[in-house]
């Protein structure tokens, strides 16, 4: 093994700071939503008002299958919830989280832009 040339007082912030692996592989899965166009634009869609599945495959212009298939990753992955109001079922954001994420991805690449 090769010397660190890390201080101890350093490393030991550093390990402090360093999640575990589950963890990681809780916020890896987190992160991977966002990693789908189709996704973003459900998200981006519902981030304003919530919305039925005809509804968001029209304004994003997407099929009805499509659509469901991301709402069911989008629901179990607890990004968002359902509302039935008779035979219609609305999807909502649930966790104001899932709309910063977005909001400062959007903020990185303006600040990309600007360089």
């Amino acid at each position: 093994m090769e010397e660190m040339l890390i201080d101890n007082p350093t490393l030991d912030l550093i390990l402090d700071y360093l999640p575990n692996n589950a963890d990681l592989a809780d916020m890896a899965s987190f992160f991977s939503v966002f990693g789908d166009v189709t996704r973003l634009k459900i998200l981006s869609a519902l981030a304003v008002d919530e919305l039925c599945v005809s509804d968001i495959a029209s304004i994003a212009n997407i099929n009805q299958t499509t659509v469901s298939h991301q709402l069911k990753l989008l629901r179990d992955s607890g990004m968002v919830s359902t509302r039935r109001n008779g035979k219609i079922i609305f999807y909502r954001i649930i966790n104001p989280y899932v709309n910063n994420v977005m909001l400062m991805g959007v903020d990185y690449l303006i600040e990309i832009i600007k360089r």
